[in-house]
């Protein structure tokens, strides 16, 4: 198997191990370590010298930051078709690691968002640590939560989902099992010990040597005010009850406040939404619309320029307010997106 430079594909003692190395931009996906790894699963579903699948990421800093978000801003103000592309086979990778027969172990240590969460979350085995940064923070950049996100945020206790989501921020290991994006935790120190376990003796005799019982979630200790403060019918409602409640529900409001307004009103929506999906596979054919009107947007590129490319962290929205952003405004996003990237391949 040929290896990407960029992700590099092994095969010891019956398990493919894909180690995402990008380690300077933390990991973030390319469309080649995006295509990379499905091909990899391909190859190793139907193999019998292979029993289960390691996702690690190279360097100390996390799993993976996401994708190539400079890239998707040069594109899209080309136009986006490089980046329609990308997403779809990144969703369609998504559902099929979620649906992937093997066992497909995902070490998520250090900082794991957007993208990132896309091919570690979805896994059957998903191994959290004391240093892991998780996050679907898609609002600062004029963008909603993809990858399947929305799932997981639609499920997890009371309206935590909600709130990670609204406000991007990030999230440790102990509230990742918490919301169930994983369910395993592994000590940051012996992450290594546990790899080299899997390699040496699968995943259930590593987990057994190395797994131990999970800190108390800081989020779920709040969710008094959290289940209280995101039921709002709308987003200017939730910032208004959060406001009112003070405490760590109004610093909530503060980052709510920088976030793209519309990217903000339609996550609520989406997230709520996804919540009456039955599949992974019906919320990514809803996450793929919303991507597409997301980049057909002002606020996508205005977000990443002011972020990561200019860095000046003063993103000019449109609309320019919660209370600006209408039903219309809302409702159009999720008008159906170009027909041939439709999710042709998942069933």
């Amino acid at each position: 198997m040929t290896d990407n430079e960029d992700l590099l594909v092994t095969v010891e003692n019956g398990v493919g191990h894909v180690t995402l190395n990008r380690p300077k931009a933390i990991n973030s996906l390319t469309d080649g370590m995006v295509a990379g790894l499905a091909r990899a699963l391909d190859a190793w579903e139907h193999d019998d010298a292979v029993h289960t699948v390691l996702l690690t990421g190279a360097g100390e800093r996390g799993l993976c930051a996401g994708g190539d978000v400079v890239a998707i801003y040069h594109d899209a103000k080309a136009g986006g078709a490089k980046t329609r592309a990308f997403w779809h086979d990144e969703y369609v990778l998504n559902a099929r690691i979620a649906a992937y027969p093997k066992p497909y172990v995902a070490v998520m240590d250090g900082i794991v968002m957007g993208g990132g969460v896309g091919v570690s979350a979805h896994a059957g085995i998903r191994v959290v640590t004391d240093t892991t940064k998780m996050g679907m923070p898609e609002v600062g950049i004029g963008f909603v939560p993809d990858v399947g996100g929305t799932y997981l945020l639609s499920r997890a206790p009371g309206l935590l989902g909600v709130h990670a989501a609204l406000t991007g921020a990030p999230f440790s290991g102990a509230d990742a099992i918490a919301m169930g994006f994983a369910e395993h935790f592994v000590p940051h120190d012996e992450v290594g010990a546990f790899t080299d376990a899997v390699l040496a003796d699968g995943a259930q005799t590593a987990l057994a040597a190395h797994a131990v019982e999970p800190p108390e979630s800081p989020l779920l200790a709040q969710r008094d005010w959290i289940d209280e403060c995101y039921a709002g019918d709308t987003a200017v409602d939730v910032v208004a009850a959060l406001r009112r409640r003070g405490g760590p529900a109004e610093k909530a409001a503060d980052l709510i406040a920088t976030r793209s307004p519309i990217a903000v009103a339609v996550t609520l929506e989406a997230v709520r939404r996804a919540g009456s999906l039955d599949t992974l596979t019906d919320v990514l054919r809803q996450e793929f619309r919303t991507s597409i009107a997301a980049l057909k947007s002002s606020d996508l590129v205005e977000g990443i320029r002011a972020l990561l490319v200019d860095k000046d962290r003063n993103p000019k929205w449109s609309p320019a307010s919660l209370e600006d952003c209408g039903r219309d405004d809302v409702e159009a996003y999720f008008s159906s997106a170009d027909p041939d990237l439709a999710f042709p391949e998942l069933k």
